[in-house]
């Protein structure tokens, strides 16, 4: 079966996946959300039944804590950062075109979540600014998740960044394998081998549960194409804000072959506030005593206007 007929398989009713789940009784769901439910049967199929503690169900589940009045519809302030619609510059020698605003799944807090998605295109005047900046070494492919688009799509716009001589590196900022991991089919990963530009993935995995054996073979047929594979988490609570949880999931991403690179605190997002953990460096302090460096995340909090990520 193809990704896309997989994708179209998605719990998108709360409903239904309440009755698939066993959710209890009188269970608070946000059944007319402006962010709707959106989320793959693997990871679906992950969920312990009759339960709203798990953690996996809780970062995809809408519920009445999104209508507590906190937070920012923009946090990071991605709008201050516009050259266009699609084309955001925040950080010196980096640019990040907003692919699409399309995922494989919905997490319930999401920072582009309110974001207003231009209309799509073929990136013709992202591509332009691109070309005349020469002081950008760097694009990041975000969205939305980049890996939304059709091989084509992706195909013809590496096949127009890599005509232009000082970007040297492509970034993929993507969520896509962890719920559908099919998507990593042999004409993907025939377009990332062809392409001339270093490609490096960062993938948002939050817990050691959402990962198996299907998704971790598609990870290992990038990286053997050269490319590295970073991680980034959001420290979430009710889903991983427990040293025994953050050094389960760093263990086994550096068992497989996957660098763990940010650690992030919540964005302050409007309907995501019941997420935040106070800060606390003790967790992290923790975890260092017990891994390895390189198991080891930066600890990080994105400030708007800041020169790069505040480390925590």
């Amino acid at each position: 079966m193809s990704w896309k007929a997989i994708q179209k398989e998605n719990f998108t009713d709360i409903e239904e996946l309440a009755a698939f789940l066993e959710l209890p009784y009188g269970t608070p769901l946000l059944k007319k959300s402006r962010f709707p439910l959106n989320l793959p049967r693997r990871l679906a199929l992950k969920i312990r039944k009759n339960s709203l503690e798990d953690p996996i169900l809780r970062q995809f589940l809408p519920t009445e804590d999104e209508n507590v009045p906190s937070g920012h519809k923009d946090p990071v302030q991605d709008i201050s950062f516009q050259k266009t619609s699609h084309l955001l510059h925040k950080y010196a020698g980096r640019m990040l075109i907003i692919t699409t605003g399309a995922c494989a799944m919905n997490c319930r807090f999401c920072f582009r979540q309110n974001y207003e998605y231009g209309p799509g295109g073929d990136f013709s005047q992202e591509l332009q600014i691109l070309s005349q900046d020469e002081t950008i070494e760097e694009v990041l492919l975000s969205g939305g998740d980049p890996l939304s688009l059709s091989n084509r799509r992706l195909e013809i716009l590496l096949e127009k960044l890599a005509l232009i001589p000082h970007i040297k590196r492509i970034r993929f900022h993507t969520r896509f394998p962890i719920g559908i991991p099919e998507r990593i089919d042999e004409a993907f990963l025939a377009l990332l081998e062809k392409c001339p530009k270093q490609i490096i993935f960062t993938l948002h995995v939050n817990l050691a549960e959402e990962l198996d054996a299907d998704i971790l073979l598609a990870l290992k047929k990038i990286a053997r194409l050269g490319i590295p594979i970073l991680t980034q988490t959001v420290l979430l609570r009710g889903v991983n804000d427990k040293v025994e949880v953050l050094k389960k999931l760093f263990l086994t991403l550096v068992n497989n072959g996957l660098i763990p690179y940010y650690l992030h605190q919540l964005d302050p997002v409007q309907g995501a506030m019941h997420f935040e953990v106070p800060m606390n460096t003790d967790l992290l302090q923790a975890l260092h005593a017990e891994l390895p460096g390189y198991a080891l995340p930066r600890f990080v909090k994105e400030e708007p206007f800041a020169k790069g990520k505040t480390l925590l």
